[in-house]
């Protein structure tokens, strides 16, 4: 692909700082020719051998004619000032040209990370499951930069082959036949640094991989540091990215020594380039010009300063090409007709009035042809709850994630008060929507800040309200500072139910017309799960809701429970209706209850009694598995967590004695089993 549009586009861009490091480079090379050739005549003076300017070359002649009419030792001093001065005004306008062209340098990048930060929060949520986070994160930063330096790259190029072609003038002036042969002997390092420089393009897409896969496996190992400790692979993730590391610092190594190599054969050559022109110019120049000493010292002083730009030429041209591949990645990566956007809609969202219809969805991942959704409909009026049950891969995230539109449905549509989801600004749209998921995401910021996110003109006041009704208040004011906590990254510092209580604080903070909850508890311990369940409670009152869930004895008040299989709702209605029908839903609610056949009440009531204990059995291992993992904060809440683990193996032991000395008779065992665990909560 090529990398021409990227580089004529930025080009476009900046026209003038480009214009300018061009002229400051002119300018340069024009003080820096004048003052070389300048510099032998008058080291030639001070030495007491001046200068005949007769049948010099016209270059030379012009050169010295300003100073010819005046005496010894003040035209020595006139010719001395100009070089000074010229050298200054040269060094000036390097120093002007290195500052224009790293303000080009840093504004490209600057520019192309804008653009790829915008791209990255326009595209389809399908972008980043198909496209590794690492591998994101290298083209943003460091493909980006090496892409970057080409502009500027180029315009010192152009500078240097301007003072290059301001020497090359001087020399011709100087002697044409001499220049000739210097032409012919540098047409030869040039070809025998081209070799170096198609190795130089190798070498720099071997390095721009081998940076990818480094970013993508480091980020991918911090991410999944808890994985990596829990499985004692420390030492297989050591070796792996060790590995990756030595790779790329090899690939590094060949393409700086492909481009460190081009000078030292260029001054090699020239020294033997210096040599074959003396005796040349011998030839040439000891009968013809009467200065012949100055002439050749002069010619042999601006090639002297002439081979180092062509070096210069020749070592961009290489670090051109082992940048080559940053320009085609970073070019790939900002493009915009190879990856799928969502067209906003024109009618801002402002509130729900009668109800969310899903009429007809049907819906499958780009690129591929198996429906996830098959002809769901589905009504939440407003300010009802709606729950999704069934077993894993049955579709509910799915159709969760159309509500917001993370996806468009591949047919049929969601209709917001009779108006399709598709017409609507999905930005006013997601404002009033709360999404409190299973995975919670916290930033690696303090309490406060997290919990004002979704809100950020939120003050103080509303921050404590929101974390006081989601029951986070507490343990906030345990923290070391409280709501200015750090929480560490993704919220590491915390335990399972303290972020999910968080998040339900930063809903709560964003108040949401629109509630989404995606196996908010699922992961979590009882204990926890208590408290996470009445934050929700409070959340969820007057909203309108729509809720996943895998424990079905948290929506068993759902306004209605939609049963979904393979991407089907097959069946519909509220928990006691569901029942009733002794289907799907009640066969669900059996496994998870663990319920046997009416027929049969002793061993129903065994049952019963054993998920009394069971539920005891939790309470303890929950409240132990705090006080183990250290996520207990203060003295006072271990003991209150021991105290309550302490109570549940005492209830435990008294419905073991109970079932020891008497039969379990029906109607009593139901109480004892309630009694034991309400007294253990």
């Amino acid at each position: 692909m090529s990398s021409n549009p990227l580089l004529v586009n930025l080009a476009r861009r900046y026209p003038h700082l480009i214009a300018l490091n061009i002229l400051l480079g002119f300018s340069g090379a024009l003080f820096n020719g004048i003052s070389t050739a300048l510099i032998i005549p008058v080291l030639l003076n001070f030495l007491g051998q001046p200068v005949a300017t007769k049948g010099a070359p016209p270059l030379i002649q012009s050169l010295l004619a300003p100073f010819g009419g005046n005496s010894g030792d003040y035209n020595l001093l006139l010719m001395t000032a100009a070089i000074l001065l010229l050298i200054v005004l040269k060094n000036l306008a390097a120093y002007s040209n290195a500052l224009v062209s790293g303000t080009l340098k840093r504004t490209t990048a600057n520019d192309l990370r804008e653009k790829g930060l915008q791209l990255l929060l326009d595209v389809d949520m399908d972008y980043y499951v198909k496209t590794g986070i690492g591998d994101i994160v290298n083209r943003l930063n460091n493909e980006i930069s090496r892409a970057a330096s080409a502009i500027s790259m180029i315009t010192r190029s152009i500078t240097v082959a301007i003072t290059a072609l301001v020497f090359i003038c001087i020399l011709l002036s100087l002697s044409w036949q001499l220049t000739v042969v210097s032409t012919a002997m540098l047409a030869l390092v040039a070809l025998v640094n081209q070799y170096s420089i198609i190795r130089s393009k190798f070498f720099g897409k071997q390095l721009s991989e081998t940076s990818r896969s480094y970013s993508t496996s480091t980020l991918d190992l911090l991410s999944g540091m808890r994985l990596v400790r829990s499985t004692a692979n420390e030492w297989r993730e050591y070796q792996r990215i060790k590995g990756l590391i030595r790779e790329r610092e090899q690939a590094e190594f060949r393409s700086q020594a492909t481009s460190a190599l081009i000078e030292p054969v260029s001054e090699v050559t020239g020294i033997i380039a210096l040599l074959c022109i003396v005796l040349i110019g011998r030839t040439f120049l000891m009968n013809q010009v009467e200065a012949f000493s100055a002439v050749l010292l002069t010619y042999l002083f601006v090639l002297f300063r002439t081979l180092p730009l062509i070096a210069q030429l020749n070592s961009a041209r290489s670090q051109l090409a082992n940048i080559t591949p940053s320009l085609d990645v970073t070019r790939d990566f900002l493009r915009r007709d190879n990856k799928s956007f969502m067209d906003n809609g024109t009618v801002p969202f402002t509130t729900l009035e009668s109800g969310i219809h899903f009429n007809h969805i049907s819906f499958a991942y780009p690129g591929q042809n198996k429906l996830v959704l098959k002809d769901v409909d589905l009504y939440l009026p407003r300010h009802t709850t709606l729950a999704l049950v069934g077993a894993s891969g049955a579709g509910k995230s799915t159709l969760v994630d159309l509500l917001p539109r993370f996806y468009d449905p591949t047919a049929g549509s969601i209709l917001i008060d009779g108006r399709d989801l598709r017409e609507l600004d999905f930005r006013t749209l997601r404002r009033a929507m709360g999404i409190v998921s299973q995975d919670t995401f916290l930033f690696n910021a303090s309490v406060r800040e997290n919990i004002a996110y979704g809100c950020p003109d939120a003050t103080d006041a509303d921050v404590i309200e929101a974390a006081k009704r989601a029951n986070a208040y507490d343990f906030i004011l345990q923290l070391p500072q409280g709501f200015e906590t750090q929480i560490g990254d993704r919220g590491v510092l915390l335990s399972g139910g303290q972020r999910q209580r968080l998040a339900i604080a930063r809903a709560l903070v964003q108040d949401p017309e629109i509630l989404i909850l995606d196996e908010a508890t699922s992961a979590l311990d009882t204990v926890s799960e208590r408290l996470v369940q009445e934050a929700i409670d409070t959340l969820s009152r007057n909203r309108t809701t729509l809720v996943i869930a895998h424990r079905l004895s948290t929506v068993q008040k759902a306004d209605q429970i939609a049963v979904m299989d393979q991407g089907r709702v097959v069946e519909l209605g509220t928990h006691d209706e569901l029942l009733a029908k002794k289907g799907y839903y009640a066969r669900l609610c059996k496994m998870q209850f663990t319920e046997q056949p009416e027929d049969n009440s002793s061993r129903k009531q065994v049952a019963k009694t054993s998920y009394g204990i069971r539920s005891l059995l939790n309470s303890l291992i929950g409240s132990l598995g705090l006080v183990v993992d250290g996520m207990i904060e203060t003295p006072e809440e271990q003991r209150e967590y021991t105290q309550e683990a302490y109570s549940a193996a005492i209830s435990v032991i008294k419905i073991l004695e109970r079932l020891e000395r008497e039969p379990v008779e029906p109607e009593s065992s139901p109480s004892h089993s309630l009694d034991v665990t309400q007294s253990a909560a």
